[in-house]
């Protein structure tokens, strides 16, 4: 029996049929991690005792005859900024490093109702800030198709032990494309669900208007089942909105019945060829399927970038102000309660987050705030309305998730602003808010390219839809 093949659901339905015990599936993938793991190094903690536990309660659960959850005995993995109780969270930096989670982030008790199984916590990029996981404060995450290469960022851990075989599924999240584009360079599907579709509550916050939980997965269908199992409202989080938002908008969903938009910004300058080649060939398929294919402009997408880093930044200089040794991480005693604090900070957080604690801190202060702040968030405006006017011509927008595939390590480490390039696709979604996925599209001499598919607001459903249509032409 190849469980590496299986599905979701038929490892739902095997272990209902007692064609394998949910005890003998976890053992297979604790294996997988202890072949895998010393090349890739996806994990920062696995949870061998608490996974068997899981396990063995399932099992008893069948014996028993009880009903059990739409993903029972699914070996699956968590980024390390989300809360699982009992288990470390450090968020990939050092001011956390013996950090111990009291609770469980709402994504993850979702995911324990449906009777998931837990293996562990992933790497990532320190406080989510990168696009590589090579600025996590414990080591660099291997991309398993060259492990030369980058696995993407900041949800690198998570995207890497899916493409490795070592989970099921995992979860990331995605603040300006955490989770998209890692599964575009580890050819995996990710989806970044429209903001307020999950619930951010026990996720270490980067930015609170932009950060989104989601599930990323070896196939389509995989990634609709973790999203339904974790989507919905939260009363921990008042931006979370009901799951009856979240229906199929189009309950039968035809390619000849679809208008693609292809917004002509996403397709010039800095987009490596063969990139856009394979993007073209998956749009030239729908549409000799019968999809109707328009141009499209999203014009003030060209400033996202920048906009971004000032948004995210500012946001982020706030949230990680509560990071001062004093009621929980790291603690670095001085001469002094001020000093005590620099030096915590100064030796507990890394140089990526330095600067953009800086960065915010400086578009926050005094004279400087309409300038760079305030002006960033009239830019958000502008892309909201570019979506939004868009979407008037069309029912999904494609482009590429990123401008090239998998770079190696330490290319861009010393350069921050080809680093943040790498995002250049992916920011707009979550400025706006709305949904968006990636799904491989092909190879670029072996390393994976991803295509991006975004929908409207609380479209996520449409796009899963989309995306099967998509992987079944290929």
């Amino acid at each position: 029996m190849d469980f590496k093949k299986m599905t979701i659901k038929e490892i739902r339905e095997g272990i209902g049929k007692k064609d394998f015990s949910a005890v003998e599936l976890t053992d297979f993938y604790l294996s997988q991690i202890k072949q895998k793991e010393k090349d890739i190094d996806a994990f920062l903690q696995i949870d061998i005792e608490g996974a068997k536990k899981q396990a063995k309660a399932i099992d008893e659960k069948i014996a028993k005859g009880e009903e059990l959850g739409g993903l029972a005995g699914v070996p699956c993995a968590i980024k390390d900024a989300i809360m699982v109780n009992g288990l470390n969270c450090t968020s990939g930096s050092r001011i956390l490093e013996n950090y111990k989670a009291v609770y469980d982030a709402t994504c993850v008790a979702n995911l324990k109702k449906q009777d998931a199984i837990i293996l562990g916590k992933t790497n990532m990029d320190e406080f989510a800030m990168g696009s590589s996981t090579e600025h996590s404060a414990f080591k660099a995450t291997k991309n398993p198709l060259d492990l030369k290469r980058v696995p993407g960022g900041s949800s690198g851990g998570s995207a890497a032990c899916v493409a490795s075989g070592e989970a099921v599924f995992a979860l990331g999240s995605d603040t300006g494309g955490s989770i998209r584009q890692p599964a575009s360079f580890c050819g995996v599907v990710g989806l970044k669900p429209t903001y307020g579709a999950v619930s951010r509550y026990g996720l270490i916050a980067f930015a609170s208007s932009l950060d989104q939980i989601g599930p990323m997965a070896k196939n389509v269908e995989d990634c609709e089942e973790v999203f339904k199992a974790i989507a919905g409202i939260d009363s921990k989080d008042a931006t979370s909105v009901a799951s009856d938002k979240l229906k199929v908008q189009s309950a039968k969903l035809k390619v000849e019945e679809l208008k693609i938009g292809i917004p002509k910004e996403f397709f010039g300058e800095g987009l490596e060829l063969k990139t856009k080649e394979i993007i073209e060939d998956k749009i030239k398929k729908l549409e000799k399927a019968g999809a109707q294919i328009i141009d499209i402009s999203l014009p003030a997408s060209s400033y996202a970038l920048a906009c971004y880093y000032i948004l995210a930044t500012c946001e982020a200089s706030a949230n990680l102000a509560r990071f001062d040794g004093v009621r929980y991480g790291k603690s670095s005693k001085a001469k002094d309660l001020f000093s005590d604090y620099a030096k915590t900070r100064g030796e507990g957080f890394g140089d990526e987050v330095k600067r953009r604690i800086m960065l915010g801190t400086f578009a926050l202060s005094s004279g400087y705030y309409d300038a760079y702040y305030t002006k960033a968030k009239k830019v958000q405006a502008l892309i909201k309305k570019d979506f939004e006017n868009a979407f008037e011509k069309c029912d999904f927008i494609l482009t590429p998730t990123s401008p090239f595939p998998a770079f190696n390590i330490a290319e861009k480490i010393n350069d921050p602003l080809k680093m943040y390039l790498s995002d250049i696709y992916t920011v707009p979604v979550n400025l706006a808010g709305v949904p968006a996925l990636s799904m491989p599209a092909g190879f670029d001499k072996g390393l994976p390219v991803g295509l991006q598919i975004i929908g409207k607001h609380f479209s996520d459903l449409d796009i899963l839809q989309l995306a099967k249509l998509v992987e079944k032409s290929t």
